[in-house]
């Protein structure tokens, strides 16, 4: 047995450098100067005895043997950290620090209603949120960067576990009297490819969207991409197309102030799911099955 181990805060310089390739960026990132992450890097690289970064004035090159440490400094990291919510779980639920991912399809439109049923609920919860895209939130989730997700299913997120919320239903909108008629919804065969406005890659909406209307052609046929579901409304109100909006957007009122209708998309399967979604195993689960009978609940 070594008589002496790394530190978590030299596995912490190591994480953070793999994680941002910069050593002036990767310092930042843990609150101390360059000097001291790169001499704790130093003394890393000198107490295993082998080389594990390359370093030149522009390029920080990981060895082999240095990637795969870091990616083991990653689990260890996220294990000591998980000790901690094993004495949270112990104690208060729902008390604490909470770093909850959310996905741009949902939060600007379902946080606004929940966040402060969650604060009268749960007073002593510190809940910090951070927007990214599916991918990379669940990439985010197994490197411990988060502790939940809140996202839309179906999606492959790796080994989590999660719990549905709800149904959050598909709709069509169009400009006023392009697609009016007297049926309820829109059936996906009436939505001309050519026409169709979708979101760019990246967000899993687009492809809950072409899953619902079930014609794998739409994928290549679409018109145009937008980076958001308001940029896809402003794109239909100026005539430009047609496009696929969640029912929590036309709640929040997405479509205020344009010239833009919305009916429900007639298909077997016209909805995503909601849901929260964390690692499984972790020392936390009935903390986030409790958030997810609030968040249930708050909707």
């Amino acid at each position: 047995m070594a008589t002496y181990l790394p530190t978590l805060k030299q596995l912490q310089y190591l994480v953070a450098l793999k994680d941002h390739g910069h050593f002036g960026r990767a310092a930042d990132a843990c609150f101390v100067t360059q000097s001291t992450l790169s001499a704790g890097l130093r003394e890393l690289e000198s107490l295993i005895g082998i080389t594990l970064v390359e370093r030149t004035r522009r390029v920080v090159r990981f060895t082999p043997l240095g990637l795969r440490i870091a990616e083991k400094a990653q689990r260890v990291l996220r294990e000591a950290e998980e000790l901690g919510d094993l004495a949270r779980a112990a104690g208060k639920p729902l008390s604490g620090d909470l770093r909850m991912g959310v996905i741009p399809t949902i939060a600007p439109f379902l946080l606004p209603r929940i966040l402060p049923k969650l604060r009268s609920a749960w007073p002593d919860l510190k809940l910090y949120l951070r927007e990214e895209t599916t991918g990379a939130a669940c990439d985010s989730l197994h490197r411990g960067h988060l502790d939940c997700v809140l996202l839309a299913l179906p999606y492959h997120c790796g080994d989590i576990e999660s719990v549905d919320l709800f149904l959050d239903r598909l709709f069509v909108a169009f400009p006023e009297g392009e697609m009016e008629g007297p049926a309820p919804g829109i059936v996906a065969d009436d939505i001309d490819e050519s026409r169709l406005l979708l979101l760019e890659d990246g967000h899993c909406l687009k492809d809950h969207a072409l899953a619902a209307c079930n014609r794998p052609e739409l994928r290549a046929e679409a018109a145009m991409l937008g980076t958001s579901l308001h940029t896809l409304v402003q794109m239909v109100d100026n005539g430009l197309g047609v496009t696929l909006l969640p029912k929590m957007a036309l709640d929040a009122g997405i479509l205020e102030n344009t010239h833009v209708v919305a009916k429900p998309l007639d298909a077997d399967h016209p909805a995503r799911r909601i849901a929260l979604a964390w690692r499984r195993g972790s020392p936390r689960e009935k903390e986030f099955k409790l958030l997810a009978d609030a968040l249930r609940e708050a909707e």
